[in-house]
């Protein structure tokens, strides 16, 4: 396979329009003639655009899985490249939960370079994961408009503490956390659980099926 200058040269090369789609289209068919199985590749521009609107897993992508399967021999598995920061719970469970009613437990994740927080819980969702050397996965960490539930609990954690040994670190601590909102708390603990028994469960019915210890 090219390396990544050399795909940016062949695309910058290329006198067509839609470079770009058809260098991207190319290597998928290349590699579904090494595997024989279904190919599709789930990814932003998050990298390279920070910021980026609609970057992140949302129940729109719903629709761009059913337009990309359609069609496709389902007894050939799948092959899901993923390259996301995550998203959005619930639209992962639809994700993954559509996934498998298509294809089972017979998709593998392929992970390029990064598939972070909710895109971490697909690749777990998935039977097998491949990654490079170069390759990352990153915590399952729900996420509040980009911030951490870990770090959100983590903070009030410690407010908590300083109150009660440091008392005049009180008024500080009181401009932080009035800015959440009354269940705001409950619901990164919320978030947290959630995503926590998810995982577990697409691991202990997929990845881990036929493991004797999977549910230790």
């Amino acid at each position: 396979m090219p390396s990544w200058n050399e795909i940016l040269e062949e695309i910058e090369q290329s006198n067509r329009v839609d470079a770009l789609d058809c260098v991207r289209r190319k290597y998928l068919k290349h590699l579904h003639e090494i595997t024989g199985r279904n190919v599709i590749a789930y990814y932003s521009g998050w990298l390279q655009k920070p910021g980026l609107d609609n970057s992140n897993i949302n129940d729109d992508d719903m629709n761009g899985f059913m337009n990309a399967m359609y069609g496709l021999d389902r007894n050939k598995g799948l092959d899901l490249i993923l390259h996301t920061p995550g998203g959005d719970i619930a639209a992962t469970e639809s994700i993954v939960n559509y996934l498998r009613k298509m294809f089972g437990n017979n998709v593998r994740a392929i992970i390029p370079q990064l598939s972070m927080s909710a895109g971490t819980m697909i690749a777990c969702s998935c039977k097998e994961i491949i990654m490079g050397k170069q390759s990352s996965i990153g915590p399952i960490d729900p996420q509040f408009g980009g911030v951490s539930t870990y770090g959100i609990l983590e903070e009030f954690n410690r407010a908590l503490n300083d109150a009660k040994i440091k008392p005049e670190t009180i008024p500080i601590w009181q401009v932080i956390i009035s800015k959440y909102h009354p269940t705001f708390i409950g619901d990164c603990q919320k978030a947290i659980d959630w995503s926590g028994k998810m995982v577990q469960n697409w691991l202990e019915t997929g990845m881990f099926k036929d493991c004797p210890m999977k549910t230790k």
